[in-house]
């Protein structure tokens, strides 16, 4: 009789494993609203940047006798501007921000082939962001105009930094914090490397994940960041403390040491203006929202949101543990929405679980004009990976927007169904399983998938790298890596239908 029976347990297997393949319904995101005034920032300056890179080349060979006073002279002229109109009040047309923007993108290949005046451009371009932030104090930071002037000058003038810095490692020391405004503050405060941070204090950092680099560019304007953590200080022991959404454990506190340990690819340091009106009426308001969120996550276990709805705080994302935070203190940060406009990529975070397109993305807090920056942390090593990461991730959305899915094959589902029942037993125990708590067996194969993909792409990308710089004696600039990217296989890889 067990025998008979035993005959049938291969079809009840089959039978059970092809259930567990059924593919959830699928459905397709909202449409952006038609009516928006805010559209998907684009450089559209290929010449200009053919032109940047020819240049290079030449003064490369030409040597310092022409690359030198060519430096100087864009570097002069950029900080007159900048000492003439510190007083000014300048409206986002002003005609100077397109002239500065010039000057800081003309100047970096003159002192990359040099290499004599790398202290000064880092300085200028640290008083030239401090200079814009200030100045966006009295613009409307929603407004398109506002919005595309700050990009410009603040995104635009870390990827000249970061170009002089690539074309000049090894040759020229570059201290691996840059300073930026030392804004006060009134808030318990603590030492991390070597920095003074304070309670209150938001660290935006770039992880090393495939994903990480997807959030950075996933935007409708393609930032350098992709995590949000808050600084809270004991002000008894002076002990700083990290509070931070994870996708595999939702909100967790950490030491300064743990949060380091956990792979960054650079972090910015932001602090609130300490002559915001509700700071001048209570100056220890960050640390209030700091201890407020502290509070919050020691209390119990607060999951994390892949929606990105910063609306709702029964779950958090990253960015979410900040300013939900500052909200209920009376300050609401992201002055500058997040949007994510463009069909191919809502496709894609919408199969990965996002269902909120505007949203607080961590690369756009910079904006914030009720922020200073304090300070930027890279590491040279590591900031090649990041644009090799960037340049993948970029060369994968345009495949998107020409209709590339993310796949979930249906016969990885039942695998994927069964380490996603495992991972829910592990966190009943208080444990971390392989598949994130609130994700879906379906969004984690995905979520695989996307990872696989941008893998290839990026080690066939950093061959073709490694033989521009074999031919032409300098590393390919960030544009060149995006155009080598889409040499380096079939962006985005499947397309719908296949």
């Amino acid at each position: 009789m067990i025998t008979k029976k035993l005959r049938f347990l291969p079809a009840i297997l089959a039978a059970g494993y092809l259930a567990l393949a059924i593919p959830p319904t699928d459905s397709a995101p909202p449409p952006p609203p038609a009516s928006s005034p805010h559209q998907p920032f684009a450089w559209d300056r290929d010449d200009f940047w053919e032109a940047i890179e020819a240049r290079y080349g030449a003064l490369l060979q030409a040597g310092c006798g022409e690359a030198a006073p060519a430096a100087r002279e864009r570097l002069a002229r950029a900080r007159a501007i900048i000492d003439e109109h510190t007083a000014d009040i300048l409206p986002p047309e002003s005609p100077l921000f397109p002239e500065l923007e010039g000057l800081i993108f003309e100047a970096g290949p003159a002192v990359a082939a040099c290499r004599s005046n790398v202290p000064d451009f880092l300085s200028l371009a640290a008083d030239l962001r401090a200079f814009v932030k200030r100045q966006s104090e009295r613009w409307d930071p929603d407004a398109p105009a506002a919005r595309t002037i700050l990009y410009r000058l603040l995104y635009g003038s870390r990827a000249a930094v970061e170009e002089v810095i690539l074309q000049t490692k090894g040759v020229v020391p570059v201290p691996a914090m840059l300073p930026g405004t030392a804004e006060p503050s009134a808030t318990p405060a603590a030492s991390m490397r070597g920095v003074t941070v304070h309670s209150g204090d938001i660290l935006v950092s770039r992880g090393g994940a495939a994903t990480s680099a997807l959030i950075s560019r996933g935007s409708d304007y393609p930032g350098n960041f992709s995590h949000i953590a808050f600084v809270y200080v004991d002000p008894a022991t002076s002990t700083a403390r990290i509070i931070e959404a994870h996708i595999e454990q939702g909100v967790v506190v950490s030491t300064v040491d743990q949060y380091l340990a956990d792979k960054k690819l650079r972090v910015m340091l932001l602090r609130p203006r300490a002559d915001l009106p509700a700071l001048r009426q209570d100056p220890l308001l960050p640390h209030r929202a700091a201890e407020r969120a502290y509070r919050g996550a020691t209390a119990g276990h607060i999951p994390y949101d892949f929606s990105m709805d910063y609306r709702d705080h029964a779950k958090l994302f990253c960015s979410e543990v900040a300013s939900a935070a500052y909200a209920a203190e009376g300050v609401a940060l992201w002055a500058g929405i997040s949007r994510i406009s463009t069909p191919g990529l809502r496709r894609w975070l919408w199969d990965l679980g996002v269902r909120h397109f505007e949203t607080q993305e961590p690369s756009d807090l910079e904006y914030d004009p009720q922020l200073r920056v304090v300070g930027e942390w890279r590491d040279p090593g590591t900031l090649w990976k990041d644009h090799l990461d960037n340049a993948a991730t970029e060369a994968m959305l345009e495949g998107a927007e020409a209709g590339a899915r993310l796949a979930s094959p249906w016969y990885l589902l039942p695998l994927g169904r069964a380490a996603k029942g495992w991972s829910a037993l592990l966190n009943l125990a208080g444990k971390i399983g392989p598949v994130p708590e609130g994700m879906p067996a379906v969004v984690a194969l995905r979520s695989l998938d996307y990872d696989n993909r941008h893998a290839a792409i990026a080690r066939r990308l950093a061959e073709k790298a490694e033989a521009y710089r074999a031919a032409h004696g300098f590393l390919p600039p960030y544009w060149r890596l995006v155009q080598l990217a889409r040499e380096a296989g079939v962006p985005g890889g499947r397309r719908s239908g296949d």
